[in-house]
């Protein structure tokens, strides 16, 4: 057979393996460039994902850490007929009552021999419905009010009776504190958080310390505090020391410690809105970490979810609207180391808050914060002891007005205590108040 002599053309697609002809074709093949784009693309859905991850560990570790007081929320149920009920006008406000206990158990053992737990400090913080104005008003521990009958921790209940307000959380847990205050103010209790002494060391050292103002060199070994005049950063310890110093720091009235305490919680306000914590991962992982890890809450306000909400809604407020006071109190008449209300002042501070309207303060008068007998505008002069013998346990005294109905008669009169009598808040423009506001600072006033 003959060869085959006939000349083919030249084939644009070499036989695989074979090199190009043509030494100037483009060096890098379609297949190559998609080969590094999958890689790419790969691992950006891998670092996607190990972030996602890392969030959701996170979050739950961060949700986990907040306690949940389910006994006090059923409490809280089981009498809700006896509650007090919102205002048309305060449609979508909240109120929540802050509760600092000294609880002396577990890691706080160190604050002193261990025995029933008190409110040492308690906020009733209220955020207006439109999240431009926040009040809160500091409760006296030492006020004398009617603490209503509570249910004790070993399912037994107490009989309504005249005590220091502090004894209502010894008595009945948050539930009886929260009773007592919706009893003596009309204003319904929404939300509480607790926090004890080494939750809020910790939240102060994961902003890095609170700057305050001391007018004077402070050397109290109770409150393990020791601290030179002037300008200083409170760090853990130092900062609760100087929250709760009391004997040995300006008159040793629980209502100076108030006014130090409403002063600390401005600076650190302050100090969170300053440095930009909220938008600092870096920074505001600790806060959160240490602040879930150290509170106690009901179960509407016991997740990270509503926590950050509750973050969100106070951050908006301007620092100018935070406002801080003391509910208007003077000497017990009968006994001067304890306190009564004043009225008509805090008849018409609750009225304004439960009505959702803003309350104006002034400055603290000469002495400090709550160097006068009263924070409240136009109390008059100290009362003196009348000739009635001294009451005892769960006995209101003659008061010196027309008596008030209901169960909260005597000196612990408040704002519910006169819609019990019929009484109506003043139609005049209400006083304003011995206070401050979260951008005064205070060394500036020194």
């Amino acid at each position: 057979m003959a060869e085959d002599d006939t000349e083919h053309p030249p084939t644009d697609n070499p036989p695989p393996g074979d090199a190009p002809a043509d030494p100037d074709s483009p060096p890098a093949p379609r297949r190559r460039r998609r080969r590094w784009l999958m890689i790419t693309a790969g691992a950006l859905a891998f670092l996607l994902v190990a972030c996602g991850t890392l969030l959701w560990i996170a979050y739950r570790k961060l949700d986990g850490n907040i306690q949940t007081d389910s006994a006090t929320d059923r409490l809280l149920a089981r009498l809700e007929a006896e509650r007090p009920s919102r205002t048309a006008g305060a449609k979508g406000a909240e109120n929540i009552l802050l509760i600092g206990s000294d609880d002396r158990t577990g890691a706080n053992a160190s604050y002193g021999e261990v025995g029933g737990q008190r409110s040492d400090t308690t906020i009733l913080l209220h955020v207006s419905a439109d999240r431009r104005h926040a009040t809160a008003v500091s409760i006296p521990r030492d006020v004398m009010v009617t603490v209503p009958a509570c249910e004790k921790p070993d399912g037994t209940r107490s009989r309504s009776a005249l005590l220091q307000f502090n004894a209502a959380f010894e008595t009945g847990g948050p539930a009886c504190s929260i009773r007592t205050v919706e009893q003596l103010s009309g204003i319904r209790v929404d939300h509480y958080v607790i926090l004890d002494f080494t939750g809020f060391k910790a939240m102060v050292d994961a902003v890095g310390g609170v700057e305050v103002c001391v007018p004077q060199a402070i050397h109290d070994k109770d409150a393990k505090l020791d601290l030179p005049a002037g300008r200083q950063t409170l760090h853990g310890e130092q900062a609760l020391g100087y929250v709760r110093a009391r004997e040995t720091l300006g008159d040793g009235s629980d209502t100076q410690r108030m006014g130090r305490q409403q002063q600390f919680l401005a600076a650190l306000i302050r100090k969170v809105q300053s440095q930009g914590v909220l938008l600092n991962p870096t920074r505001l992982w600790p806060l959160l970490d240490a602040a879930t890890s150290s509170v106690k809450a009901d179960g509407g306000l016991s997740s990270l979810g509503a926590l950050y909400d509750l973050t969100q809604d106070l951050r908006g407020i301007p620092s100018a609207n935070v406002v801080f006071l003391t509910a208007p109190r003077r000497p017990y008449r009968f006994d001067s180391d304890r306190d009564e209300f004043v009225q008509p002042q805090t008849t018409q501070l609750f009225t304004a808050l439960r009505d959702d309207r803003p309350v104006a303060v002034r400055p603290p008068g000469p002495g400090g914060p709550g160097s006068g007998t009263s924070t409240g505008a136009g109390t008059g002069p100290r009362p003196t002891a009348t000739a009635a013998a001294k009451p005892g346990p769960g006995v209101s005294p003659a008061p010196t007005a027309a008596p008030t109905a209901g169960p909260t008669a005597g000196p612990s009169t408040g704002a519910g205590a006169d819609r019990a009598a019929g009484a109506s808040p003043s139609s005049t423009e209400p006083p304003s108040f011995e206070g401050r506001t979260a951008d005064v600072d205070a060394c500036a006033m020194h």
